[in-house]
Order: C-alpha cells, then sequence, then structure tokens
C-alpha cells in the first residue's frame, strides 16, 4: 500500500472535505470534556485508545486507510461505495483505489483542501466507437443490437432547444449543468441520494439494453428492471476489467484488523476510585478566586470540582464554617438584594451560615467556574449528591481567596 495517505493523514484530516459536485454540507459535532478528578484518582481507559488508521476487508481481502478510511465511513462503507477491489497505486498522477461502486483519488495539494476526490468513472464509459454506416443484411437479432449500441451512443448527445426548455415537473428535470434530464425512478433516487454531492450530474440520458433502462452519471450508472427496480451498476468493477488492472491483495493487508464499527468506539471510561483515608478529617476547600472546590481526607485530596458562587454584591463570604443543617431537596424561595427567586427542587443542600448561604446542586446550569449565585456555592448534581453523602455532620468548610 502506498503510505503517502497515512504519512500524510494528520495534517489531511485537519483540512479534509470532498469533492461533491461543488456541494458540501458539513455536519460538525464539537464536544468539550472537563476532567475533574486529579492524581492519585483513576486515568481515563481512554488516554491511550485510539482508532485504527488501516483496516482489512475480508470480503475482498484489501485495507482501506487512512483518509480513504475517513471517507468511506463517513459516506456509507459499502452500501454507498462497495468494498475495495485494488490496493492504492498510483494513476495518471494521483493515489486511487478502486471500490465496485466507485473510484477515490487522493489530492493533498487541492488548493480547497479537498484531499479525497470522487473519480468521475462514469464519463469513462463512453463509447469510443461511432458507427458511420448501417451495417448490410441485418437479421431481426443483429438489428435489434446495433440499434441499442445507437441508442447509447445517442443518450451521450446534450438535450437542447424547445426539449431543453420544457418545464421541470414531478416527473422530469432538466439538469442544466450537464444539460440532460432526469425522469421518474432515476430522478427520484438521484434525488434522494444526494443529488450531484454522490453521482454527480447525469451525462447521458435514459437508454435501453435488453429488457434494462440505463442512465450514466459523473461518477456512477444506474439501471432499472421490472424485477430489480433502480439498482447501482457497479462501475468500478467495470472498469478494472476493462483497464485489465491488479486486484491481488497486498501481503501485508491480513496484518490489519478486520472492519467493525465496534473498532471505532471509543471504551468507556473507568468509574473513579475515590481514594479514601479512614483515619482523616473529612472537609472542604473552596477557592474563590478559582471557582474550584476540594474534598479532603485529612491532608489527602479525593474529590474535587468546579463551582459558582456569589457574583458582585451576594459575594459568599470568605472564612472557616460548618455545616449546620442538610436537606436532600428543598425549594428555595426569597427576596435577596432586591431580586425574588423561586428555585424547586434543589438538591442536597447543606447551609453553613445562619443567613441561608448553603453548598447544594444546581441542575439549572452548568457554568460552573463562573461566579453566578445569590451567595450560595453551586456543584454540579452529580458531585452535591457525592458530598451530601460523603461529608460527616458538622463538616468544616474552608473558603479563601
Amino acid at each position: 500500500m502506498d503510505r503517502r495517505i497515512s504519512r500524510s493523514d494528520r495534517a489531511a484530516r485537519s483540512r479534509a472535505t470532498i469533492r461533491k459536485g461543488g456541494s458540501r454540507v458539513f455536519l460538525v459535532a464539537l464536544t468539550a470534556l472537563l476532567t475533574l478528578l486529579m492524581a492519585p484518582l483513576a486515568t481515563s481507559a481512554q488516554d491511550d485508545w485510539a482508532a485504527p488508521r488501516t483496516v482489512l476487508i475480508p470480503e475482498t481481502g484489501h485495507t482501506v486507510d487512512g483518509v480513504f478510511l475517513d471517507t468511506w465511513r463517513e459516506w456509507g462503507g459499502v452500501t454507498a461505495f462497495g468494498n475495495p477491489i485494488t490496493p492504492e497505486f498510483e494513476e495518471n498522477g494521483k493515489v486511487v483505489q478502486y471500490y465496485e461502486y466507485a473510484r477515490f483519488e487522493y489530492v493533498p495539494d487541492d488548493p480547497n483542501g479537498q484531499v479525497v476526490h470522487f473519480g468521475e468513472i462514469g464519463r469513462e464509459l463512453k463509447p469510443t466507437t461511432v458507427f458511420r454506416s448501417k451495417p448490410q443484411l441485418w437479421t431481426t437479432g443483429e438489428q435489434n443490437g446495433l440499434a441499442q449500441i445507437a441508442d447509447e451512443l445517442r443518450a451521450w448527445t446534450p438535450v437542447t432547444g424547445s426539449e431543453a426548455r420544457i418545464p421541470d415537473s414531478p416527473t422530469r428535470r432538466y439538469i442544466a449543468e450537464t444539460q440532460h434530464t432526469l425522469q421518474n425512478g432515476f430522478k427520484d433516487f438521484w434525488e434522494t441520494t444526494g443529488e450531484a454531492s454522490y453521482l454527480g450530474n447525469p451525462v447521458t440520458e435514459e437508454f435501453q439494453r435488453d429488457d434494462a433502462t440505463y442512465q450514466i452519471f459523473e461518477r456512477g450508472k444506474l439501471s432499472w428492471t421490472t424485477a430489480a427496480g433502480v439498482k447501482m451498476e457497479p462501475v468500478g468493477s467495470i472498469l478494472v476489467k476493462q483497464y485489465g488492472l491488479k486486484t491481488e491483495p497486498l501481503p501485508a493487508a491480513t496484518d490489519f484488523p478486520a472492519y467493525s464499527e465496534d473498532l471505532f468506539i471509543p471504551p468507556p471510561p473507568p468509574v473513579p476510585q475515590i481514594p479514601s483515608n479512614p483515619g482523616g478529617e473529612r472537609w472542604v476547600s473552596v477557592n474563590l478566586s478559582s471557582q474550584y472546590m476540594v474534598a479532603y481526607e485529612g491532608d489527602l485530596p479525593v474529590n474535587e470540582t468546579y463551582v459558582s458562587t456569589g457574583r458582585p454584591g451576594f459575594d459568599t463570604p470568605p472564612g472557616t464554617f460548618y455545616v449546620s443543617y442538610s436537606v436532600e431537596s428543598q425549594t428555595m424561595e426569597g427576596v435577596l438584594g432586591g431580586e425574588y427567586y423561586n428555585v424547586p427542587d434543589v438538591p442536597y443542600v447543606m447551609y453553613f451560615t445562619d443567613v441561608g448561604h448553603a453548598i447544594h446542586g444546581a441542575y439549572w446550569h452548568d457554568a460552573f467556574g463562573s461566579v453566578m449565585s445569590h451567595g450560595c456555592i453551586n456543584l454540579p448534581v452529580w458531585f452535591a449528591e457525592w458530598l451530601y453523602y460523603w461529608a460527616p455532620g458538622g463538616m468544616r468548610i474552608e473558603i479563601s481567596y
């Protein structure tokens, strides 16, 4: 396998988009994970995990690698492109790989950063032989066969003039980019699979061969029969045979894991193991500057999290305090600093002053690490639950800047 894709994979993936008839819809999912537990707590099992960059496709014995693998998986894998039927190799100055229904082309210097192109393999099906005169002494069978060939040749002729100006309808559509029409089942298939983004635009009209109707697109070919309806033709396989390409897998292919989507699912993080110092005092420290709480047993930190304390005008007081009263759930209501508040079912409440300051869970926001409360110490609900049951009666609370 040509390893240039793998070697440039990291840089290429950061800017990789797919050429899709001039249109590409990006779906970008952004997730953020804030790790709240520090050493000596357990290290996530995901730290050493990485998805494979090369996989074996057992059905054909070939591998899919790097950005080709990313593209193949992103666009539907075997359903959209079939399985790989050649190794990667260089063709016309590009690293390519043929699939049953497609050809991937690696273009690392594309000016738009579109490093994987879908080859326009449908255009390569255009016949190169043109009959200049009618053969003589046709039998009925010969006449039908030659008529079908002539019908296919005529199908490549662009639709112009008055026929091109016929208004579109639910069963017919004119594609100006390639000057061809789409009708009925072929039109429906093309539209429901992404239009030009997947198959490209049509490059022929419909034509007949025996009991099947065909239409060729920039990147594929469709057929229709009464029995099967509309289906894709394996243009990649057709061209591999036509070009006499080598299809033997590389010897090292079996060194890679057999493809399964399970290979790309990271392992779940382990349940944190909270260290314990049974002989130490259980207490918490709250830093108002960093908006951070650490729970200790003696001098051993056992758990920690970002918090939200009082905003200006509702400042959380610094000092040494002790939990005086606890309740699992409570509706908080009142007027503080001229502001009315009513928050139902506040979870895991631990009061530490006689004027209403408390540590409690906050389900109504996730802006922990920022000041925003009316003086209480807001915790993520999961941490508040843990603290409520871990804390002893009268737990000491140290609050400082």
